[in-house]
């Protein structure tokens, strides 16, 4: 028996009738869901998109792509860019969400996976928050579906008993579901997937039911690259994906700005400080982290050790975020190198006695000796006595 797989939701962000609000994000929610919070965008590109649209998507593929990486609009709307990198990296996550093979981004940690399978999610089906977060703990109800225990009871089993999960009501409503670090999801749990995946089936065998996913259906899994070994997918799994890898910015400039830009959205929703007071300072976090990372200074005459932890953009991000609240609350609002020296020290030494010494070796022989950085030398010591 096969059970009827029509959006029934009243929610016009989930009955596919309407686009996602288009009004401003609540002033009082701390992050606003990407359709929320670049709703004016999403709607321009709406208005302008005479491209065909894979069924039940409310743009088009180039439209999508467009979202994520910014552009011009004929009416001369703006588009501010999601991500920073390769436009065939998008334009292939984009077209693979277009066929039917589910997405994998993978990558370091940092690499934005998160970020960019929450704007796909945004700006194929209008609402991003058809997730289930990967943790060691996550059981198998997250991904198919769960049981109202009082009505089970009750009742016995039955439709109105049971808990849909993201994924089920994705597969009912022809939307996009997300499932972040699938890696970090027990092996059993993550086969789970298969079916679904392959057969675009969730068997119900309480009910002797399914639910067969309707057109617009699909998923966007993330992973990080560090957790091989921990629950690796198997082979049917994989072959269920098309993998696509987030690579690290390729220059310093392209990181810089990826942290200038997320630091800005990050800094106006809490007040911060304006970001080109302190550009100097987030220029030399980014150069510390990239070579610290590379093992390897800019100029590519000094060899250096890299400490344990990952030094990602996202902590770069995290780290100068951290730092203009220094500024705010406690400075002249200016973000100065003694505003972001602790974070630095805490992004890099994450072991205490093998991260040290290699920030000690790094502030002794790079820092210290390079020109202009006389103050952030200063204020690194200072951190960490």
């Amino acid at each position: 028996m096969s059970v009827s797989a029509e959006p029934t939701s009243v929610d016009p962000r989930r009955n596919g009738s309407a686009p996602a609000d288009t009004g401003p994000a609540r002033t009082d929610t701390l992050r606003p869901h990407a359709e929320h919070a670049f709703a004016d965008e999403l709607a321009a590109l709406a208005a302008q998109d005479d491209r065909p649209r894979p069924a039940r998507w409310r743009l088009s593929p180039w439209a999508v792509a467009t979202y994520l990486l910014g552009g011009t609009l004929p009416d001369g709307t703006v588009i501010t860019p999601k991500y920073v990198g390769p436009r065939r990296v998008v334009e292939v996550a984009v077209t693979t969400l277009a066929t039917d093979r589910a997405l994998l981004l993978l990558g370091v940690p940092g690499t934005a996976k998160t970020w960019v399978s929450e704007h796909l999610a945004a700006a194929v089906s209008g609402d991003s928050t058809l997730l289930v977060q990967g943790t060691a703990g996550t059981p198998e109800e997250a991904i198919r579906y769960g049981w109202n225990y009082a009505r089970l009871l009750a009742h016995g089993p039955s439709r109105d008993a049971l808990v849909p999960s993201p994924v089920m009501r994705a597969m009912a409503e022809g939307r996009t579901a997300r499932v972040e670090e699938l890696t970090r999801i027990p092996a059993d749990v993550q086969d789970s997937l298969i079916t679904i995946l392959s057969e675009k089936t969730l068997p119900i065998p309480e009910l002797g039911q399914e639910v067969q996913a309707v057109r617009g259906f699909n998923l966007i899994a993330t992973a990080n690259d560090r957790d091989r070994g921990v629950n690796e997918l198997s082979s049917a799994l994989r072959r269920r994906f098309n993998t696509v890898v987030l690579p690290l910015p390729e220059t310093p400039e392209a990181e810089l700005d990826i942290v200038t830009r997320r630091v800005e959205q990050i800094g106006r929703s809490l007040d911060l400080p304006a970001v080109p007071d302190g550009v100097d300072e987030i220029r030399r976090v980014v150069t510390v982290f990239r070579e610290l990372r590379d093992g390897v200074t800019a100029d590519g005459r000094t060899k250096l050790k890299s400490p344990s932890g990952t030094l990602s953009t996202a902590e770069a991000i995290s780290v100068v975020t951290g730092g203009l609240a220094l500024a705010a609350h406690f400075g002249d609002g200016v973000l100065r190198a003694g505003d972001v020296a602790a974070g630095v020290l805490g992004a890099v030494v994450r072991d205490p006695a093998a991260d040290r010494v290699v920030w000690q070796e790094y502030l002794e022989t790079v820092v210290r000796e390079r020109d202009g950085w006389a103050d952030f030398y200063r204020a690194c010591r200072e951190a960490r006595a």
